[in-house]
């Protein structure tokens, strides 16, 4: 194997989640309120960039911007400020397709990755953009292990890959079906995830065809753990984790299953077992179910999820409430049961925008008085294990 160990990128949506990433991953990736396929993901904004960016410097670690939506002519001078922000932040690379992007990053002396979005799935077209002058590929996820191979093989320009999260029924992501059904355009970051629906089979007769499950459209994520080693031997130089709009939790685990792959490889003790067993760990986190996905020819049927909602995972969040205020010196937070109440045991997650917390409840109290348990509509006082924040979320833990 290989000694040359690809660098490992997580998506990233706020400083939550940037402080779980930080001991496992090479680099993130990230996008502000504009511009963005994930136009929900609208925590970094012009105005913190900055401040965000030296986060991710301070935490020893790259920072990528993703600009990767269709830019249209009366998005051009907006464009010109994102980038021009992006340089004076000090973003090692942007992440990129369209030309206007692309040359407008060059001219400001930015790393340019070219987006999957332009299904680069050949070595001509790694090289075009290699004289361009990008340093990187995010290579089209329609590509098999064979194919990759190829491409290395032909140019010199750093090959990077999905490894785990999501999956598009669309070549590239090019997908039209929610502007076409509700006017969101996935394109423009705005996917309205039709795909994920449920949805009926008629026939020409008007019969219903019966095929095993109502979610006719919806992809298996992408899982690629057990063949770490045979991407690094294919001569990948990064590996993607997708997961931008993902809960903390989710890049936790992911972003560590994939760091002690890397390791393992690394050092030679990774086994087909280690990979089965961080495999069970990242199915306890959000997931639609696994696949190799294109990586070892076309998908099949078992690349569906037809018989899944949205999460496969056994383990769900349900929302219970919201801190409306911390006490330092108690270490204790002042919660609102909005949606559930709380028992003394259960394990909960307090998250936010810069908040990241899993522990149990360990006592409850209303008023001056401790209790066992509290119900919807309360307000409690909770000790806490670290710093939270007022309208951190906080959610109950529970395994199916």
């Amino acid at each position: 194997m290989s000694d040359h160990i690809p660098e490992l990128v997580a998506g990233v949506r706020n400083p939550a989640t940037l402080s779980v990433c930080k001991g496992h991953a090479d680099a993130v990736y990230f996008s502000i309120d504009r511009f963005s396929l994930r136009a929900r993901a609208r925590d970094i904004t012009l105005d913190n960039l900055d401040t965000f960016t030296e986060q991710v410097k301070d935490s020893s670690l790259k920072a990528y911007l993703a600009i990767n939506t269709v830019i249209y002519p009366e998005d051009l001078p907006a464009v010109d400020a994102v980038v021009e922000a992006a340089a004076s932040a000090g973003i090692d690379a942007v992440i990129a397709w369209d030309p206007a992007v692309i040359t407008r990053a060059l001219d400001c002396g930015l790393g340019v990755h070219i987006s999957t979005q332009a299904n680069v799935s050949n070595w001509q077209a790694a090289e075009f953009y290699r004289k361009l002058g990008a340093s990187r590929v995010i290579l089209s996820r329609e590509l098999t292990l064979g194919q990759i191979k190829d491409i290395k093989q032909h140019t010199d320009m750093e090959l990077e890959v999905f490894v785990h999260g999501a999956m598009c029924q669309a070549v590239s992501g090019r997908c039209y079906l929610s502007a076409y059904l509700l006017g969101r355009s996935g394109n423009c970051g705005d996917c309205t995830q039709p795909c994920r629906w449920q949805w009926t089979l008629h026939g020409e007769n008007g019969g219903l065809v019966e095929l095993g499950g109502k979610y006719l459209l919806s992809a298996r994520d992408l899982c690629m753990i057990e063949h770490v080693p045979e991407l690094i031997d294919a001569g990948v130089d990064a590996f993607k984790i997708e997961g931008r709009l993902r809960n903390p939790g989710y890049a936790a685990v992911v972003s560590r299953c994939y760091r002690e792959a890397l390791d393992c490889c690394l050092d030679g003790s990774f086994t087909r077992e280690l990979a089965q067993q961080w495999k069970e760990q990242m199915a306890a986190v959000y997931n639609r179910g696994f696949s190799t996905g294109f990586y070892f020819g076309v998908p099949g049927p078992d690349g569906l999820a037809v018989e899944k909602d949205m999460n496969a995972s056994s383990v769900r969040r349900q929302a219970v409430g919201v801190v409306q205020n911390y006490f330092v010196k108690q270490g204790a937070a002042a919660v609102r049961l909005l949606e559930s109440g709380l028992t003394v045991g259960d394990s909960i997650v307090i998250e936010g925008t810069s908040t990241y917390l899993e522990q149990e409840v360990e006592s409850l109290m209303i008023g001056v008085d401790l209790v066992q348990e509290a119900g919807k509509g309360q307000d409690v006082g909770m000790k806490v294990a670290d710093r939270v924040r007022e309208n951190d979320r906080v959610f109950r833990v529970e395994r199916t």
